[in-house]
C-alpha cells in the first residue's frame, strides 16, 4: 500500500542530509503501524514496535531493513524501542510546520504563536501543510483506486456524503496555573473543543472531515463503503474548505459527480467556502437547515427562496410557511399534514431550465410556462397573450392524462386588481430568469437542487446520511475505535502483551522463586518482556538495627552463578522491587494476576508483614521522553539498579517516584 500510494518519495525528499547513523527506515515504521491497525485496531507506536521486534519473520525484517535482535537481551530490546521511536520522531520533525517540544505545556501566548504556523500564509508553512494533506489523501485513495480497478465501484454514481466527526486527544485542555494563575496551553496546541449537533458535551481534540462513497435509494447494485477523503483540523475551522479538499482529488480518478449531501454545519458556511466550489466541481447539493433557517429564506429578482428552492411569488402563504418554526423532531418524522403541504408546494417551485454554465449561472423557468406547465396562472396568460387551450378528449382511466389536464393543476390567484406590468416580479414578466453566482449573496448557501422534504430529497438525503454515519460508526466501533485517544498514542500508559498477532515462541523452561522448575506453554517473547513481578525486599519489622537505619545483610539461598543467571531490570521500591526478567518467568494464565511474593513464603512459621500483602499490579507508566519503560529511566538516574537474579538485592537510599507505579 505504501509503495502504491507514492508517499515514500515525497517523505524521502524532505529530511535531507542528517548527521549520525541513518537509523531505521521510515517505511518500516509506517508499515508496522499499518500492520498494527490491521491486527490490533490500534494506531499506537508501542504495538507497531512489538510487531517490528517480535512478530515479523526474518524475510520481512530483511526487506524492511530491520536489524535482528535477541528477545532475551534486555539491552537490545530497549535499544530497538528507542531506535523505532526516533525514526518516527524523525518523520514528524520534517513534516511539522511548527516544530517544538510537544511534551511540555507552554504558556498560552507561546502556544498561540506556534499555532499560527498552521494558518498563516508563510510559503514554507503552506508547503508543509499541503505536503501533509497530500500524504493523507494518497493513503486514503490508494484502496479506492484498487477497488475501482477491480470493478468493485462500477455501480457508484458519484453521490458522496460529507461529515465532520470529533477525534478526542489524550492531552489535557488548557488550564490556569494553580499558583500563578497564568494560562497554560495544552500539549496539543492546535486542538480545540468540538461541539456536535446532538447537543452532547463537547470533546477536546480535533475534527475529522470525511467524504464517503454513498448511494441513494434509486441506485441499483452495491459497492464498498469506502472513505474517499479525510482532513484533520482544528474544530470549527475551515469546515467548508476541508470538505472541498476531499472532493478535488476525486476528479483524477474519473468518478462521476452526483449529489453532495452534508449536514447543517456546511449549510452555515459562506457560499464561497463550500456551496459554490462544490457546484463548480459538478456536484449537486442536498442540505438540511436549522430551525430559524426553514421557510422563506429571502428572494432573488423578487422571487422568493423557500427552503432552498426559488418559488412562484404567488405561492399560497400556508404552503410557503409550512416548515417555518418546525423543530428537528417534526422534520425527522414528518406528519401526514406536513407531508401533504410539502407535496402541494412542489407545483409552485420554479423548474430548472438550464444547468450551471462556466460562470455558475443557472436558468429557472416559471411553473406556468412551457409545454407542460405545473400550474395555471391568469397573470401569465394575460401578459403573454396565451389563450385557453382547445378542448381535447381525456381518458379518465389514464392517470397521466388526468394529471396533465389544466383543470387538475393548481390555479394561481393573483390579487385583484393586479399590479402593473412594470411592477411585477421579473419571473412574471418573462418565461425564465437567470440566477448568477452572486445574485443571492449570502443566501446562496441555502440553495439546493432538490425540493426540501420531498420524496426525492428524503430518498437522497437520508440514504446518504445513513451511509456516512455507518462509516463513522465503523471507525469508532469495537474493532477499530479511533475515537479512543489511547488507540492513537505515540506514548502508551500501559503496554499490554498482545499474543494474538505474535506467534514466535519463547523459551519454555522457567524458574520460580522457590527453586522449582516448570514448563510454560509456548508464548511470544513479548510476554516475558511485559509481564511484571513484584519481589519485596526483606522486611525490617523484626530487626531493630534496620529500624535505626542499619540494614542487615541478605543471605540468598544457593545463589546461582552470575553468568548463568538471567538478567533482569529491577527498581527498588519502599515495599518491594519490580523486575522485568528477560527469561525465567512463567507467564500467568488468563485468570491469574501477578502478586508480590514474600521472601519468607518457604518458611511456614514466619509471618508476612503487613507491608508485603499481595496486591495485583495493573500498569507501569511509560517514560514520555524516550518512550521506554519507566524502570529504564529510574535505572539510568540512580533510582533503580541492574542486578542478576539470585544476587543480593541492592538497597537504594533514594526511593523511586511512586507516581509512576500504579497498583
Amino acid at each position: 500500500m505504501l509503495d502504491d500510494s507514492g508517499i515514500m518519495p515525497l517523505i524521502a525528499a524532505e529530511p535531507g542530509p542528517r548527521p549520525g547513523p541513518p537509523g531505521l527506515p521510515i517505511a518500516a515504521v509506517l508499515t508496522c503501524l499499518l500492520l498494527s491497525i490491521n491486527h490490533t485496531g490500534k494506531a499506537t507506536l508501542v504495538e507497531a514496535w512489538r510487531i517490528a521486534a517480535f512478530c515479523l519473520p526474518a524475510a520481512a525484517r530483511h526487506r524492511l531493513g530491520l536489524p535482528a535482535i535477541s528477545p532475551e537481551d534486555i539491552h537490545q530490546v530497549l535499544a530497538s524501542s528507542r531506535r523505532f521511536y526516533r525514526a518516527f520522531d524523525r518523520l514528524t520533525t520534517v513534516l511539522d510546520p511548527a516544530r517544538h517540544d510537544r511534551r511540555a505545556r507552554l504558556p498560552q501566548h507561546q502556544a498561540d504563536a506556534l499555532a499560527t504556523a498552521w494558518e498563516d500564509d508563510d510559503p514554507a508553512h503552506s508547503r508543509k501543510r499541503e505536503l501533509l494533506q497530500d500524504i493523507v489523501s494518497a493513503l486514503v485513495l490508494t484502496p479506492v483506486r484498487r477497488a475501482k480497478g477491480r470493478g468493485y465501484l462500477r455501480h457508484f454514481r458519484g453521490d458522496v456524503g460529507i461529515d465532520t466527526t470529533a477525534t478526542p486527544v489524550f492531552a489535557r485542555p488548557p488550564r490556569a496555573h494553580r499558583s500563578t494563575g497564568e494560562l497554560i496551553a495544552s500539549t496539543e496546541i492546535t486542538a480545540g473543543w468540538h461541539h456536535s449537533a446532538c447537543n452532547g458535551p463537547p470533546e477536546y481534540g480535533y475534527s475529522v472531515t470525511l467524504t464517503v462513497a454513498a448511494r441513494t435509494r434509486t441506485v441499483l447494485g452495491s459497492f464498498p463503503q469506502l472513505a474517499l477523503g479525510l482532513v484533520l483540523d482544528t474544530p470549527h475551522k475551515r469546515i467548508g474548505a476541508n470538505a472541498i479538499a476531499t472532493l478535488k482529488p476525486l476528479a483524477t480518478l474519473g468518478f462521476p459527480t452526483g449529489f453532495a449531501v452534508a449536514d447543517r454545519a456546511y449549510t452555515d458556511q459562506q457560499p464561497g467556502h463550500f456551496a459554490q466550489p462544490a457546484r463548480e466541481l459538478g456536484y449537486r447539493l442536498a442540505l438540511d437547515y436549522k430551525v430559524d433557517q426553514r421557510g422563506v429564506q429571502g428572494s432573488v429578482h423578487d422571487t422568493p427562496l423557500i427552503d432552498g428552492s426559488p418559488a412562484c411569488p404567488l405561492m399560497p402563504d400556508r404552503l410557503a410557511q409550512a416548515t417555518t418554526g418546525l423543530d428537528d423532531a417534526a422534520i425527522r418524522a414528518p406528519s401526514e399534514e406536513l407531508t401533504a403541504l410539502i407535496a402541494a408546494r412542489e407545483p409552485y417551485l420554479l423548474r430548472l431550465k438550464q444547468g450551471a454554465n462556466a460562470d455558475g449561472a443557472v436558468r429557472y423557468q416559471c411553473p406556468a410556462a412551457g409545454t407542460s406547465p405545473s400550474v395555471t396562472c391568469p397573470r401569465f396568460d394575460r401578459l403573454h397573450q396565451r389563450g385557453p387551450s382547445r378542448p381535447a378528449p381525456v381518458d379518465l382511466t389514464d392517470a397521466r392524462q388526468r394529471a396533465a389536464h389544466p383543470a387538475a393543476k393548481p390555479r394561481v390567484l393573483p390579487p385583484q386588481p393586479d399590479l402593473k406590468a412594470d411592477q411585477l416580479p421579473k419571473i412574471c414578466r418573462q418565461h425564465s430568469i437567470t440566477v448568477r453566482k452572486d445574485d443571492l449573496g449570502h443566501l446562496d448557501k441555502f440553495r439546493q437542487d432538490l425540493a426540501y422534504l420531498s420524496s426525492a430529497w428524503i430518498g437522497t438525503y437520508k440514504s446518504v446520511r445513513a451511509n456516512t454515519e455507518g462509516l463513522n460508526g465503523r471507525l469508532k466501533g469495537h474493532d477499530l475505535d479511533l475515537g479512543d485517544p489511547k488507540n492513537r498514542l505515540a506514548q502508551v500508559a500501559s503496554p499490554r502483551p498482545s499474543s494474538s498477532h505474535c506467534s514466535s515462541p519463547s523459551p519454555t523452561t522457567t524458574s520460580s522463586t522457590s527453586g522449582a522448575t516448570s514448563t510454560s506453554p509456548k508464548t511470544s517473547p513479548l510476554h516475558s518482556l511485559t509481564r511484571r513481578r513484584l519481589q519485596p525486599r526483606p522486611s525490617t519489622a523484626h530487626h531493630p538495627q534496620a529500624r535505626a537505619g542499619h540494614h542487615p545483610p541478605h543471605k540468598p539461598q544457593n545463589p546461582p552463578p552470575c553468568r548463568s543467571a538471567p538478567l533482569t531490570v529491577g527498581v527498588a521500591m519502599p515495599n518491594g522491587r519490580i523486575s522485568l526478567p528477560t527469561s525465567g518467568l512463567t507467564p500467568p494464565g488468563p485468570s491469574q494476576t501477578l502478586t508480590p511474593q514474600s521472601p519468607h513464603q518457604d518458611e511456614p512459621d514466619s509471618e508476612t508483614p503487613e507491608t508485603t500483602r499481595s496486591r495485583p499490579i495493573s500498569t507501569i507508566r511509560r517514560d514520555p521522553v524516550n518512550f521506554s519503560p519507566a524502570v529504564s529511566r529510574m535505572a539510568r538516574t540512580g533510582r533503580g539498579a541492574l542486578h542478576h537474579a539470585g544476587a543480593p538485592p541492592q538497597v537504594t537510599t533514594q526511593a523511586a517516584d511512586e507516581s509512576n507505579i500504579h497498583f
